[in-house]
């Protein structure tokens, strides 16, 4: 049963103030019950009981965190009723793909345990000492990575589960050895503390601290101001908009001790086709639309930008596109204030910014897919034509030359993903084109799609800014545990007081690299 509530530790918050419901957004329909958003004093409370238990989680064996990993995986899966059918209802996402988005949810934290419990993420370098180097001694010096401390996690609008409570974030400050505070997201209150509540009681069934894990409710950013300012919180991780994500980082970056804050925030994923892909424009008109409808195009990887060659080549293309886009039905949107933020923006992009629609069929309940159009020359003029609108739309831009193209992707801003549709003989083509890309994004796609993220250790779901306010590091995949540790090293330090992953017998069976080598031996 629901309670409203904030989860701190083992206490729950108390029910005071106005409180804030979620709503049904096919609907309308208010859902019960009523969430209260969490005080100041809470949000102290929860930052100071993840500092209180960071002592003996970051110090929890592999094996054992590993175990806490693969237990929140199995209790969702355990919960998978309840927590859909509520998600169902606070954001209209079909069952299937919700389905889809716990089991994914339950994969990582598990790919995690994987990490955890194999142990050589910590990247341990060790370089013996020498005493009789000339002409002074070689000291003994080791490093390993460690973990940072609390981490503040931003819940999401667009994924209730795989970036929210238990999602990406929260999986790997876990991995890393960090205990967790979660700023619940507004319009999925009821899946959030259904979430929550598994994580709590894994926490207390692993005998660990009860800080290890808290759960925030607000119905604005007033806690998630307060929590990202907290001295106690070390890192934030983030997936949203642009415009919260950079007050976030605006919010660390001026703390007395500034932290680091990993925001994933805005990206229209340019798709270019290439001449050799136009004899299959059928078939790429239907996968580029289902790509950019997908989940009513509120996927931060949605292909927002189509560029195409000059228009006698892709008439095709386009008036296929533009078939298919008349004939969607309108969709339901997450909110209320998301679908009002859709329309704005393609009022935006048609009216002041000179995009031409192609096709935006009317309609009077939900929000209808848009197709839009503008020339090369446009973009490198007005670059806001570039910039996301969070919805079924996509802007197909036409440009005149290989020297034009080259001109458009040497003056985009970051983004998560590029994608390449053509042939082998285009792609060994464009090795230029691909060369000013790998400097652009996170993700080069070849005849593909990026509304797939594959979880998987190799992945890199991040991007230059805007798309994320670090360039270096990724939420998705197992490379995102490094986001939330750094390297601390060891002069002269004896054997017994060493991390245990950096002493001689190496006991953990870790892949270290010793005096320049890489090797799992004892020394």
């Amino acid at each position: 049963m629901l309670n409203g509530t904030s989860i701190l530790g083992t206490k729950r918050s108390a029910t005071t103030g106005e409180g804030f419901y979620g709503i049904n957004p096919a609907t309308g329909e208010q859902l019960q019950p009523a969430f209260f958003s969490a005080s100041a004093e809470d949000v102290d409370t929860a930052a100071r009981l993840a500092d209180a238990a960071f002592s003996s989680y970051s110090k929890l064996s592999n094996s054992r965190r590993a175990a806490f990993l693969r237990s929140i995986a199995d209790a969702l899966l355990k919960a998978s009723r309840e927590i859909i059918e509520r998600a169902h209802l606070e954001t209209a996402l079909p069952v299937p793909r919700l389905e889809g988005e716990l089991a994914r949810t339950a994969n990582q934290l598990r790919l995690f345990a994987e990490v955890v419990e194999e142990g050589s993420w910590v990247n341990a370098r060790i370089d013996t000492a020498d005493p009789e180097r000339k002409p002074l001694p070689k000291p003994d010096i080791r490093s390993v990575l460690q973990p940072l401390g609390p981490v503040a996690v931003f819940g999401a609008s667009n994924f209730p589960l795989a970036f929210s409570v238990a999602g990406g974030d929260s999986a790997s400050a876990l991995a890393a050895g960090c205990p967790v505070v979660v700023k619940a997201h507004p319009a999925h209150p009821g899946t959030s503390e259904l979430v929550g509540t598994v994580i709590r009681e894994c926490v207390a069934t692993a005998g660990l601290h009860e800080g290890t894990f808290s759960l925030l409710f607000d119905s604005g950013i007033e806690v998630g101001s307060r929590l990202v300012q907290h001295p106690l919180i070390k890192a934030v991780g983030f997936t949203g908009s642009l415009k919260a994500g950079r007050a976030l980082m605006d919010l660390c970056a001026s703390r007395p001790e500034p932290i680091p804050c990993y925001a994933e925030m805005s990206s229209t994923n340019p798709v270019f086709v290439l001449p050799g892909a136009l004899k299959e424009h059928d078939k790429i008109a239907a996968d580029l639309t289902a790509s950019y409808t997908l989940g009513a195009g509120q996927f931060c990887t949605k292909p927002g930008l189509v560029f195409l060659p000059p228009q006698d080549e892709t008439s095709g293309l386009v008036e296929e596109m533009r078939r298919r886009a008349a004939s969607l039905p309108a969709f339901t949107m997450l909110t209320a204030g998301i679908a009002a933020q859709y329309k704005r923006g393609i009022a935006q992009q048609t009216q002041a910014n000179g995009a031409r629609v192609v096709a935006a069929p009317d309609t009077i309940f939900g929000t209808a897919a848009a197709l839009l159009e503008a020339d090369a020359e446009d973009i490198l003029k007005n670059p806001a034509l570039t910039e996301e609108i969070f919805g079924p739309t996509t802007l197909l831009v036409r440009y005149q030359s290989r020297e034009q193209m080259l001109r458009i992707a040497e003056s985009l801003q970051g983004h998560l993903t590029a994608t390449l549709l053509g042939t082998e003989e285009d792609l060994a083509g464009h090795q230029d084109l691909i060369a000013i890309l790998e400097r652009k994004v996170g993700r080069i796609i070849f005849n593909g799609y990026p509304t797939g993220v594959e979880v998987c250790h190799s992945m890199v779901h991040g991007g230059p800014y805007p798309a994320t306010s670090e360039s270096k590091s990724t939420s998705v995949g197992t490379l995102a545990v490094y986001r939330f540790a750094r390297p601390v090293c060891y002069q002269n330090i004896p054997q017994p007081v060493l991390p245990e992953a950096l002493r001689d017998s190496n006991q953990l069976g870790l892949l270290r690299m010793v005096n320049g080598q890489i090797s799992r031996d004892a020394i």
